[in-house]
């Protein structure tokens, strides 16, 4: 069984084998993982039979710009849609568990640290059932329709048929309409499903052709990096900039980490190779990932994208591995997504980044609903997640070429769940005295840079477009508990952006592409940047980072200098108002961009508040009709300070549990008695329960094993009139 990059063995392997201590350590670690997944474990939830004609209402999952004012058609019914994605869904055991879990591999005290899931254990503990897959797959099948793929999580389904296949199914029309000054087509009215599916299936990821798009804007540059009044940013003027020259210096670059870019086009090898050669970088190709049909070059957004993805997470961590995972998009899937998809559910990199955005509105709930799944198992298998916070300032659902935002306040969906850093952008404070930070002559690498330079928010919006840093509130996501600290707005919502680096065109970064150079703008040169520095942290600390946003939120309180604190600018654009820079946190800038040698050196010797549970016995045997009590047992540490929650979950049926007390006020750190009560028709056997602290954004479990036996003076046996047996 192997966990994250690591190998574990079973304690079962250890009976008479003399193993040296850290394999031991390794074992014991494999054993706090079965243990606390041991009582999360999916069940058939469909149990009525499949009634086409009672059905459930799949709301919010009709693109707002869908309206009857903007349609032109129907869609032919014999159209192909190919690799659909059908996102199942957990219980509400399996949520709670997998919310636990999370918060137990963040926290240095707990036994499951650092202990990483792979996609197969995921699925056996967090996915829907055999059972369960095998009726949702019945009814598409009913319709014509054929499922591709059941994916690793069991969590989705791809599917492929017609469009009259599709409508005849989700009882729902398919319409063209133009709008945007662009012809789309997309589903007309919400889809419904089975009622007796409803209990697993979630929804449609998607069933328009609205896609994502690539956040940058680009030109042809001349040869000269550093002339006159006008700068673009080489790797070396990177490094000099955000003080990652002295990390090379001490060999971090990224050696022995892989960063999987996401896209939907190919890419040029020659061009790649070019930059490298002529920035003074070493010699490494990126491992191109194709997975399907190859998308060839779909759009010139879509090729400049991934080149520019591609060189530049590269220029960062020169000797880091890239994949590059690229996906065709189908009449109604987005390539990003199925490619997104594909590097989670194979473990492709512990480093992802895109660059893509799509607002939270147009996602809808299926498109919302599968990236905070999907970025969720990512954390849970200790991938880092990076996203481009988008170029349309404020206004999220603009378009950045708009000269004007008609859509209000929006934020990057694909950005905006807990479980993935969101950068945004800033521009360089260079332009009244440029001598003091850039040389008058290139150097090594290109290098002008002189060191550090100033930075207020990114906003080139005007005549020419909305062009500025994403960054606001989500209307999806509450306030993730490790988001706090000096200038988070106390609105309860989840804000963006996390961090940022520079995103602006006037100092823009360097590219090679289509056989020249061109300066690339916009906050996906800031995401594939920001995920190159994170190699560094992970070739540090020799392990995945996972989720990476409570270390950067623990950092920025700590101080010490690791963040530029951007205390200028705003993300204001024609049409709406945004929100202005101020000392700390803010939603244009985040926490600031990074001193990179700061943040790789405090990475890690930052002691994160921690939560212990303990209990005094780790199993309870129980008569029908008796009770058991154990006392449990809480440690708060490293300046926790937070009301905790006691639960257990996986309690067989006849069998009740008591806390005395059940809350621990703040900081935590308390005694319970916990109370088992059988009752005298309880079922006989073993069951695994998980019992949980939870408070402040923190948790820990212990498992308990639970066993029900026959009352004293009975025959012992059970309710068929056989031996009891315990299992081993």
């Amino acid at each position: 069984m192997r966990y994250g990059k690591c190998s574990f063995l079973s304690l079962s392997a250890l009976s008479f084998v003399l193993l040296p201590s850290a394999l031991l350590t390794a074992a014991f670690a494999q054993s706090s993982v079965d243990a606390a997944l041991e009582a999360v474990h999916p069940f058939d939830r469909v149990v009525l039979p499949v009634d086409d004609e009672d059905r459930v209402v799949l709301y919010g999952n009709t693109l707002p710009q869908a309206l009857l004012a903007y349609q032109t058609g129907t869609v032919e019914s014999d159209r192909p849609f190919h690799h659909i994605l059908l996102e199942l869904k957990p219980d509400a055991s399996q949520q709670s568990g997998l919310d636990a879990l999370l918060v137990a591999q963040q926290n240095p005290d707990s036994p499951l640290y650092r202990q990483w899931l792979t996609p197969e254990i995921y699925a056996e503990h967090f996915g829907a059932s055999n059972a369960d897959i095998e009726q949702v797959q019945r009814w598409l099948e009913r319709y014509g329709l054929q499922v591709d793929e059941i994916a690793a999580n069991h969590r989705t389904l791809l599917f492929s048929g017609t469009s009259g296949q599709v409508e005849a199914a989700f009882h729902t029309s398919m319409r063209t309409y133009r709008f945007g000054g662009e012809d789309h087509l997309a589903n007309a009215t919400e889809p419904t499903i089975p009622l007796a599916l409803s209990g697993v299936i979630n929804g449609v990821v998607s069933l328009h052709d609205l896609f994502s798009t690539p956040q940058h804007r680009s030109q042809k540059v001349t040869p000269e990096y550093s002339a006159g009044g006008t700068h673009y940013l080489s790797p070396a003027d990177f490094a000099a900039i955000y003080d990652v020259s002295s990390l090379y210096h001490q060999a971090y670059d990224g050696s022995g980490v892989t960063i999987a870019i996401l896209g939907r086009s190919d890419i040029t090898l020659s061009d790649i190779r070019s930059f490298r050669s002529q920035f003074g970088l070493a010699a490494k190709d990126p491992v191109v990932i194709v997975n399907g049909s190859d998308p060839g070059r779909a759009s010139q957004g879509d090729y400049y994208e991934s080149m520019l993805d591609v060189e530049w997470s590269g220029a960062v961590a020169s000797k880091a591995t890239i994949d590059f995972v690229t996906s065709a998009s189908t009449a109604v899937s987005d390539g990003v997504f199925l490619s997104a998809l594909y590097a989670v559910n194979r473990n492709v990199a512990s480093i992802v980044s895109l660059s893509y955005g799509l607002c939270e509105a147009s996602l809808g709930a299926g498109g919302n609903s599968f990236l905070n799944s999907l970025w969720q198992q990512a954390a849970v298998q200790g991938m880092t997640i990076l996203v481009s916070a988008g170029d349309s300032g404020a206004a999220g659902c603009d378009s950045a070429n708009a000269t004007r935002a008609t859509h209000g306040r929006g934020v990057n969906g694909m950005c905006s769940t807990p479980y993935n850093t969101c950068v945004g952008g800033t521009e360089f404070n260079d332009l009244g005295n440029p001598a003091i930070f850039w040389g008058k002559t290139n150097g090594v690498g290109e290098e002008s840079a002189l060191g550090y330079i100033p930075e207020v928010v990114w906003n080139e919006s005007g005549s020419s477009g909305l062009w500025s840093t994403g960054g606001g509130a989500s209307s999806v996501y509450p306030k993730p508990a490790w988001q706090t600290g000096s200038g988070v707005p106390k609105d309860g919502r989840r804000d963006l952006p996390d961090v940022a680096l520079s995103a602006a065109g006037h100092d823009g970064y360097l590219v090679q592409v289509s056989g020249g150079l061109y300066v690339f703008s916009g906050t996906s040169a800031a995401a594939p940047s920001f995920a190159g520095l994170l190699a560094l942290v992970e070739q540090k600390m020799q392990a995945h980072l996972g989720n990476a946003n409570p270390q950067l939120y623990k950092l920025a309180a700590a101080g010490g200098g690791v963040f530029h604190d951007i205390v200028s600018g705003n993300n204001s654009v024609p049409g709406v108002t945004g929100y202005s820079a101020a000392a700390g946190y803010d939603p244009a800038s985040g926490l600031g961009s990074v001193d990179a040698e700061k943040l790789v050196t405090a990475w890690g010797g930052v002691p994160l508040s921690s939560l212990t549970l303990s209990v005094s016995r780790p199993q309870a045997t129980l008569s029908r009709g008796d009770t058991e009590t154990l006392l449990v047992k809480t440690i708060a540490s490293s300046g926790f300070n937070a009301s905790v929650t006691l639960a257990l979950s996986g309690l067989p049926p006849g069998v009740t549990a008591k806390f005395a007390p059940a809350v621990f006020s703040a900081p935590g750190a308390g005694n319970s008695v916990l109370t088992l009560t059988a009752s005298k028709t309880a079922g006989f056997g073993s069951s695994q329960l998980l019992l949980t602290a939870a408070g402040g954004g923190l948790a820990d479990m212990s498992p308990i094993t639970l066993t029900v036996v026959e009352a004293t003076g009975n025959t012992g046996s059970g309710p068929t009139g056989h031996p009891l047996r315990r299992h081993e």
